[in-house]
């Protein structure tokens, strides 16, 4: 997993993600912001996939920690919901 890269962009742009070239299985399955206007994909490898690079909107890559350090912020975790 030291390989894998993680991408944030708008959902508005879900329809143009390839899931076959990135981890995640479906857009019904992506996490999203508290405001749900963001979204992220992961893949693994330096190369970013094809449908990823295509995104106008997206941020990174950043990596696992990096992910995680922004995931943790009241952006995308509700403190109402996950105490």
């Amino acid at each position: 997993m030291e390989n894998r890269k993680y991408i944030i962009f708008n959902v508005s742009e879900l329809d143009k993600i390839d899931f076959n070239q990135v981890q995640e299985t479906s857009a019904d399955t992506i996490r999203k912001s508290v405001d749900e206007t963001l979204t992220f994909v992961k893949y693994d490898g330096d190369e970013m996939p094809s449908s990823v690079l295509s995104l106008t909107t997206k941020q990174g890559p950043y990596t696992q920690t990096e992910i995680l350090e922004i995931i943790n912020t009241p952006e995308w975790t509700n403190p109402d919901i996950n105490p």
